[in-house]
């Protein structure tokens, strides 16, 4: 891979347009109090891309990084406590040695080592993301594993970082209010605070629930395994439904989340999933911070003693669809996404604060559920992106992070586990034969 221009150097960030730095948000804060409270919890999430082609050395790779964080300020930041609000300035010592890394594996059979590695690695001391480069195992493939505390983005911020580094093609769509107007406040503060009200309620409801336990102990090692689907299956059953690719996706999920129980012999009593929303405004940038807002979404999964004696009719791949559909459709409306953005945008720190420690609890939701149109295609030099998997954050106590990537003509779903969870291999297999069940219920007579 030729060598780009500035050659490999530290990158010191001049801030955004020169501004002295940009206001960290509640999210952000929120994100930095619980890593505060919960040194030990590992608070970071990322992607992996996979490419073809010969991989470049460390150094020209280190170039190649540094030649684009120009166009990422956030990246060359760090935050600022302020006497009233922390900001983003730029890291007088920052530089690419401490965040771009390389693991090399011993051979062919040593690939699924080194993935684990770059997954597990710490960040370095002070830094808040990293970009480890994973080759070795075969001459002609190699992976780009990039991991970012969240306190420092949310999924879609980390989309623009791929497509920054990586990514060709449009960026990706994201639906967002029209513009509000002044006249229609006092409505729109009563929609957020009865939107927040509502899942806030369902919380405290499920205060005395358990959450799942499995019978071994986590490891605090993470794997990641893959599926993946035509991004037009997925298409093709929401059009036929009237519903969106990403209920296909919960749908398939709670299938395979059913079948899993049976087959690992974990019970699942109740199953919710916790998804993030954008909520940035349409004149925000996707480079600074959080502006996500979660939701509880309570996923159709039936795990019975009857199981084994046949298919109920409220556990068939069309109920289990229009379940989700039911509970997402007001999630896609105009309303709803303005009080959500609403609430982002004003919601003060601690109530922020609360809600997050709250929705990301095991005793109320289960699973992290995340999904992202990353980009068209991708490269790196000569060498082409070939797929791309999420790495939702994975909370303790949560049985799984669960992300559904657009890639291309693509769609590829990630589970992020604790090596200890039984099965875990399983699920990637799971959805797509849940996925292949809603296909055949949706065909045409």
């Amino acid at each position: 891979m030729p060598v780009p221009d500035p050659p490999a150097r530290s990158v010191p960030s001049a801030g955004p347009s020169g501004h002295p730095g940009h206001p960290a948000h509640s999210v952000d804060r929120a994100f930095f109090g619980m890593e505060r409270r919960h040194p030990d919890v590992r608070w970071d999430a990322g992607g992996v891309a996979y490419l073809s082609g010969p991989p470049p050395s460390l150094a020209d790779f280190r170039a190649y990084v540094g030649s684009r964080l120009g166009r990422l300020p956030l990246l060359t930041s760090r935050i600022e406590p302020g006497s009233r609000r922390s900001r983003w300035v730029p890291d007088a010592d920052f530089t690419i040695g401490r965040h771009v890394h390389e693991v090399v594996a011993e051979g062919p059979t040593g690939w699924d080592t080194a993935l684990r590695t770059a997954l597990d690695a710490p960040f370095a001391p002070g830094a808040y993301w990293g970009i480890w480069l994973v080759h070795g195992h075969v001459p002609d493939e190699y992976a780009v594993c990039y991991r970012f505390h969240h306190a420092c983005q949310d999924g879609a911020a980390a989309a623009m970082t791929f497509r920054t580094m990586l990514g060709e093609g449009e960026p990706s769509a994201r639906p967002v209010p029209g513009k509000g107007r002044l006249t229609a406040l006092p409505r729109r503060v009563g929609t957020a605070v009865g939107l927040a009200t509502t899942f806030l309620a369902g919380s405290l409801a499920v205060r005395g629930r358990r959450p799942t336990s499995l019978t071994v102990v986590p490891t605090g090692e993470r794997r990641l395994w893959r599926g993946r689907v035509p991004a037009d299956t997925l298409r093709r059953i929401a059009a036929a439904h009237g519903g969106s690719a990403h209920d296909v996706h919960l749908a398939a999920l709670a299938g395979a989340l059913s079948a899993w129980s049976a087959r690992s012999g974990v019970p699942l009593s109740r199953v919710t999933a916790l998804l993030p929303i954008d909520a940035r405004r349409p004149d925000e940038e996707q480079t600074w911070g959080n502006r996500c807002f979660a939701l509880p979404v309570r996923l159709p999964v039936r795990t019975d003693p009857e199981r084994g004696k046949g298919r109920r009719d409220g556990d068939s791949p069309l109920r289990r669809l229009e379940h989700v559909m039911a509970t997402t459709r007001r999630l896609r409306g105009e309303t709803w996404r303005q009080a959500i953005q609403d609430l982002v945008q004003y919601m003060p720190d601690r109530p922020t604060a609360w809600y997050l420690r709250r929705m990301l609890s095991p005793r109320v939701t289960d699973v992290m559920a995340t999904s992202m149109p990353v980009a068209d295609k991708g490269s790196l030099g000569n060498s082409q992106v070939t797929g791309v998997a999420l790495l939702p954050l994975l909370v303790p106590g949560h049985l799984f992070g669960v992300g559904l990537s657009f890639f291309g003509n693509w769609a590829e779903t990630s589970f992020v586990a604790d090596r200890a969870l039984p099965d875990g291999e399983s699920l990637p297999e799971l959805w797509e034969q849940a996925v292949r069940e809603l296909e055949e219920t949706s065909a045409p007579d």
